[in-house]
């Protein structure tokens, strides 16, 4: 099921130290509307889905998320690169250290830690399809606020391929629901 290629999805080159930029990133990582969320959430529905389609698409997109975590972790560590312990408590960023040194925690950007009650399941191939295809657009617009908050061109790159796969999977579900919605109607008649 699985092959590892031991590069990114999209290639981050960060060049220049952002700390601020760093501690809001985060939230993509362990935050209600990240990447970890989607991708638990998304790993987890594809077992109840009523058919291959439905398994495979949560399977690709749920296993896509992880690759996007990968690409936020990377994005994070490459603006916080070199940076002092007091440079990162003054980017807000010390107790963070003070807990994990210089590992990152999934966390939201107020450092909120990650919880499974983020992860959305209904029992419900439509409810669920219909609670994922909310998720992506949470995620599209966190990732708005994220490019609105950096004018760095090394940091925008990547933000919006990542804001663009969350339209993508946005239409994908949507699809999805769609095929599922006309099957039940089908059934009904």
């Amino acid at each position: 099921m699985w092959i590892y290629q031991k590069k990114l999805q999209y290639p981050v080159n960060i060049r220049n130290k952002d700390l601020r930029m760093a501690k809001y990133l985060v939230t993509q990582y362990g935050g209600p509307a990240g990447e970890l969320s989607a991708a638990w959430q998304y790993l987890n529905q594809r077992f109840t889905m009523p058919d291959d389609r439905g398994k495979s698409l949560l399977t690709d997109i749920g296993t896509e998320e992880l690759w996007h975590v990968e690409i936020i972790c990377s994005m994070i560590y490459q603006l916080m690169k070199g940076a002092t312990i007091k440079e990162l408590e003054e980017a807000g960023l010390g107790s963070n250290f003070a807990q994990f040194g210089r590992d990152l925690f999934p966390s939201d950007a107020n450092g909120v830690p990650f919880t499974m009650a983020y992860i959305k399941t209904a029992g419900d191939a439509i409810a669920n399809i219909e609670s994922n295809m909310a998720a992506e657009q949470r995620a599209r617009a966190t990732y708005e606020h994220l490019m609105d908050m950096t004018d760095d061109p090394d940091v925008l790159a990547p933000l919006a391929f990542l804001r663009q796969r969350e339209i993508i999977h946005y239409e994908r579900f949507k699809e999805l629901r769609d095929y599922y919605l006309k099957q039940k109607l089908n059934q009904r008649d």
